[in-house]
């Protein structure tokens, strides 16, 4: 297997230098008229290090306007995508590469979704909110392949990325990324893999954007392992022994799995308004250029969903659930959300003229929503005996397999994009019809900059407002071992924060406080619960970078407090700690050399639960986790086009203490070493 793998990688690098020596006479990238600013949002990126700085950005929902990206090539810690426990600064997860898992920084950490399982996938699931489009007028494809761990434990990942440009207005795009780990322990196994196609049309009267993804995950659930003294004393429950080998370790669950897979298509047209003007190039030569005035938009969103949960393993599903509503001898829950979504809008475009200083739009989006559940209380199939066994359903229990819900909102937004010193922007939504008659969001911010000490000082503050209904699978749901009917009033949420970013000692400060009232959590029995009352939220951060020579310390410090850590447990601290050295080797081979370290204070851990993807609070007997850092060694290099790292993760396993644990009962993969190569195949 490893010899295999390192096959892969020798016929990367053999094809990316077979390109390279073809392209040496090519024109360099400022003739070829590439754009090699930065993009503004490059500010939070750490060591904007990049291949190559085109021009990058992601949409706004539903009219699809432009908000500015960077391209995914930083070679700045590259090596963290590699490792789970590590797609954020403290992310609590089932512990395997493309398995569940949960933000713990609550500001970072989305709200329920309408297809509530999806939300412990969404690190790994293509999103609208992840998509980009590109403008790389070299056709470009970017490759990445990690692996680690022996045959019984292997974990391969491949992520591929293709932009080009047909001509300066038509662009296209795909993505594709495989992930295929038989994970640490158990019965962890996860099979990932997922793609999408954009395109794009800029004109100068008419604008074309739309993506279609797909996403496929196939993920063992073992439900955690049997004793977590396995982890922290192993010689305790085997006779002296210390050692044992992960897979050896028993799991609760060893015949069950989740399928989630779904797919989006967006696209959104625009029609623009507008005059031609003249504008001088030089002395004797001007051109005509088109000034928009107005845009008439339309979007269209089509989104399916499919959640299927099954267990063969009738004796260890008895001990796992307490209610077993539609099968006694095991479990094949089906859960199915087609969404569309349409919308129509204007908009009055910033900057046409001279005093016309911000831009303002309307709109308004109509979408239907049908689900499908499990259209049988039981399998015809069972024997008498059988169905003795069913768990009654709740009292007043009452279902329908199929529902079609439609909603209509009305929304607008006032925003100023340019200029250097006052930046601003203010939206409206509100809920017209169906279940989310009444709804309101309303969320604004503010940016400024100004001179101090020679440099430019950066302050912006947001604040939101949001009173909204709960998705309908989380007022009614139908599987085997849990149902539900519920009947939630809105949540309300008000939230306010602010950000200071002061350039020359490398610091950004931020802070922010939210209220949230009738909050919909789930509770010590997995079941969706609303607590009436209040629940506030601080949080603050602080990002601060130090550098001596070559000597570099990167730290992100997190600290919040919640006022109900029984309806909502976050850790008090977080850290994250960067500690590395930065050179050029060679005078071409770019180096970083270093250890980094995540830790975050112990709480009242979040329990897993397999059968519908939630993460819920604990009950009597409560399991802390945390007070345990996950450090990581590593060499990450860059060579031209060529990204590459060689990583020790979880170096230091046993050496401050055992209880690694990211959610009760599941540990983190033990220390390993894992290898991953990126390279640039530009055309």
């Amino acid at each position: 297997m490893f010899e295999k793998r390192v096959l892969y990688i020798i016929v990367l690098l053999l094809s990316f230098f077979g390109s390279e020596g073809q392209s040496q006479n090519r024109m360099p990238d400022a003739a070829r008229g590439i754009d090699m600013r930065q993009s503004a949002s490059s500010e939070k990126a750490a060591e904007p290090d990049t291949v190559r700085q085109g021009s990058a950005w992601t949409l706004t929902f539903p009219l699809g306007n432009h908000v500015e990206s960077v391209i995914d090539t930083l070679a700045y810690n590259y090596q963290r995508s590699a490792i789970p426990a590590m797609v954020t600064d403290a992310y609590a997860t089932t512990g395997n590469i493309g398995a569940e898992g949960l933000n713990l920084i609550y500001f970072d950490r989305p709200q329920k979704s309408t297809f509530f399982f999806k939300d412990a996938l969404k690190a790994w699931i293509p999103t609208f909110e992840k998509q980009k489009f590109y403008n790389m007028y070299v056709p470009t494809t970017i490759m990445q392949y990690g692996f680690a761990g022996n045959k019984q434990t292997h974990q391969d990942r491949l992520k591929v990325d293709f932009a080009g440009n047909v001509n300066r207005r038509i662009g296209i795009g795909g993505t594709l990324d495989y992930i295929y780990s038989k994970g640490s322990y158990e019965s962890q196994a996860t099979k990932d893999f997922s793609f999408g196609l954009s395109t794009y049309y800029l004109g100068d009267r008419y604008e074309l954007q739309a993506f279609y993804n797909h996403y496929n995950f196939l993920n063992k659930e073992n439900g955690g392992i049997t004793d977590d003294l396995y982890i922290t004393d192993p010689a305790q429950l085997q006779g002296g022994v210390s050692k044992i080998e992960p897979k050896s370790i028993p799991t609760r669950l060893n015949a069950a799995h989740t399928r989630l897979n779904g797919d989006e298509f967006f696209m959104t047209h625009a029609y623009k308004v507008g005059f031609w003007r003249s504008q001088t190039v030089n002395d004797t030569l001007t051109r005509e250029i088109y000034i928009p005035i107005t845009r008439f938009i339309y979007s269209f969103d089509l989104q399916h969903a499919r959640h299927f949960f099954k267990n063969t393993n009738a004796s260890q599903g008895e001990e796992f659930w307490e209610n077993r509503y539609l099968d006694p001898t095991g479990t094949e829950d089906d859960t199915y959300l087609t969404k569309m979504t349409n919308s129509f809008g204007i908009e009055l475009i910033e900057g046409f003229q001279k005093w016309a200083k911000f831009g303002l739009s309307a709109y308004i989006s109509y979408q239907t929503q049908k689900y499908k559940q499990t259209t049988f209380f039981h399998s015809p199939e069972l024997t008498d005996t059988e169905i003795e066994q069913l768990s009654p359903l709740p009292a007043n229990f009452h279902i329908s397999p199929t529902s079609t819900r439609n909603m209509l909102w009305a929304g607008g937004r006032l925003q100023k994009d340019k200029g250097n010193i006052l930046r601003y922007a203010a939206s409206a939504k509100f809920g017209l019809v169906g279940d989310v008659v009444g709804d309101i969001e309303l969320d604004g911010n503010l940016t400024t900059r100004f001179k101090l000490f020679g440099d430019s000082v950066k302050i912006s503050a947001n604040a939101e407002f949001k009173n909204q209904a709960q998705p309908y699978l989380l007022q009614n749901y139908i599987s085997n071992h849990f149902a539900w009917n519920n009947d939630f009033g809105k949540t309300r949420r008000y939230k306010a924060g602010g950000e200071l970013l002061i350039p020359w000692t490398k610091t950004t400060l931020s802070a922010g406080v939210e209220n949230i009232e009738n909050m919909v959590y789930f509770d010590a029995l997995s079941l969706p619960r609303q607590h009436n009352g209040n629940i506030q939220v601080f949080s603050a951060r602080l990002d601060q970078k130090f550098k001596v020579g070559i000597l570099n310390w990167n730290n992100t410090i997190y600290y919040q407090k919640t006022s109900n850590s029984d309806v909502l447990p976050l850790p008090e601290l977080t850290i994250y700690s960067n500690l590395f050295l930065k050179f050029i080797a060679f005078k071409v081979l770019k180096l970083q050399i270093g250890v980094d370290c995540d830790y975050y204070t112990s709480y009242n851990g979040y329990n897993y639960q397999p059968a519908t993807m939630s993460f819920h609070v604990q009950g009597a007997g409560k399991i802390k986790v945390g007070n345990y850092p996950i450090c990581n060694a590593y060499v990450s290099a860059r060579l031209y086009k060529t990204r590459f790292y060689v990583l020790w993760s979880h170096v230091n396993q046993g050496m401050f203490s055992k209880n690694s644990f990211l959610l009760p009962h599941y540990p983190m993969n033990p220390r390993r070493l894992e290898m991953g190569l990126s390279i640039d195949f530009s055309n």
